[in-house]
């Protein structure tokens, strides 16, 4: 069965309705655009419209983007920039928006991360622990010259227990 066609103010509708309940990424909202079979001068028209009504701010999605996934995700700024960048966000409003970060929380996401990470390798030698641990906090994103010092307490916190 074909798909009925959607026309370019109704994909408009669609999206703004669909902006109004949460931020989106431009190039997210051009993905759908694209799925929905409208050209690319529409889709620039469309977007353009978004923009101007102020209901795509790639700025504003970049900074609710990095709070979200930092505390609910638990990622690092690495892996938060890497997905932005993959969203077609600006590299200036990634900076803008991972400069936001509370030093004293990101910190401490870190270290609540591996102490719960730490409790499940409880049988692990330590040289296992630590290469698992810096595994892990590398693939949550975290910058190695944060979590190598956090990772070396950690074990030297364990070896003397």
């Amino acid at each position: 069965m074909a798909r009925k066609e959607i026309t370019p103010e109704n994909a408009y509708l669609r999206l703004a309705t669909l902006c109004a309940r949460c931020e989106h990424a431009e190039g997210d909202l051009r993905k759908k655009l694209r799925d929905w079979g409208i050209g690319t001068r529409d889709a620039d028209a469309i977007i353009s419209r978004l923009k101007q009504e102020r209901y795509l701010d790639n700025e504003r999605f970049a900074r609710a983007y990095c709070r979200d996934k930092l505390r609910f995700n638990g990622w690092g700024r690495v892996k938060i920039a890497y997905m932005l960048k993959g969203k077609g966000v600006e590299q200036e409003y990634i900076d803008n928006a991972l400069s936001e970060i509370d030093e004293e929380q990101y910190t401490s996401i870190l270290n609540e991360a591996l102490e719960a990470k730490a409790r499940t390798l409880n049988d692990k030698n330590p040289q296992q622990a630590r290469a698992s641990l810096l595994r892990f906090a590398a693939s949550r994103g975290f910058e190695p010259a944060l979590f190598f010092p956090a990772v070396s307490r950690l074990i030297s916190c364990r070896d003397e227990n």
